[in-house]
């Protein structure tokens, strides 16, 4: 067991999702299907309330980013009102092929699976060792708080309807990327100041090496999260297997 494995000095310990407490098959196999499979129903309902046209505000601004970077997306209306379902639906589909960390596209994704969650045709899933951690991290003080390119809303609603039980009990705060980009330093240096503590207390764990440099350039503490069967390689970040290793 190393020092940063279980050093009393971590105060917070900070965690991605996709892959670190929850599998990537969930996400790519459960979520994104789903949101994508009820997206239309849902806009459908929905096009004219005041949440989704400030995401389709933001969809606006992001596909004019992307013709300035040279991108050829689908056409979509020069500012919300004039967005009709189906070129919206296009350009969002297209967001989701092209796996982009966009800030509206996880905000409607958050909202159809809320629709999922409350209605039971999904339950949240995590790794085994989650709830073990949850657990023993509180009892000893320490606090949990989430950092996902998921939407907040997204974040919550894995954690409160997970097989095991409602673990948002356990999550003190929760950062999306309207905090900043998991790859930028200051996104951590944020993330540890709405904690109320240095970088240095918090512990950042994620299956991510370009994430964990981030937060290691911010002075936090990193571990790099690998699936049990994965071969171990060098990353620069201590590596662990379960988060039965973590503050025992």
């Amino acid at each position: 067991m190393t020092a940063t494995h279980d050093d009393a000095r971590v105060t917070a310990l900070l965690l991605d999702v996709e892959g670190t407490t929850t599998p990537v098959s969930f996400v790519y196999g459960t979520l994104f299907p789903y949101a994508r499979a009820n997206m239309k129903e849902y806009l459908s309902r929905h096009l004219c309330s005041q949440e989704v046209q400030a995401d389709i505000a933001l969809l606006c601004e992001e596909r004019a980013a992307d013709l300035r970077r040279g991108l050829d997306p689908p056409a979509l209306g020069e500012d919300p009102s004039g967005a009709s379902l189906e070129s919206l639906l296009s350009y969002v589909y297209w967001l989701m092929d092209n796996d982009r960390k966009s800030t509206p596209l996880k905000s409607l994704q958050g909202r159809v699976w809320e629709e999922g969650y409350r209605t039971g045709r999904l339950r949240g899933e995590v790794f085994p060792d989650v709830p073990r951690a949850f657990e023993r991290w509180c009892a000893s003080g320490r606090e949990i708080a989430i950092f996902s390119s998921g939407s907040v809303l997204a974040q919550k609603l894995l954690f409160a309807h997970a097989e095991p039980g409602d673990l948002t009990r356990f999550i003190r705060d929760y950062f999306d990327t309207t905090t900043g980009a998991k790859g930028e330093p200051q996104s951590y240096v944020k993330i540890a100041a709405a904690l109320g503590r240095p970088p240095a207390e918090a512990l950042f764990i994620s299956d991510v090496v370009g994430e964990l440099d981030a937060a290691r350039a911010a002075g936090m503490r990193t571990l790099l999260r690998v699936a049990a069967a994965d071969p171990v390689r060098p990353t620069g970040h201590e590596i662990i297997k379960s988060f039965d290793e973590v503050l025992p």
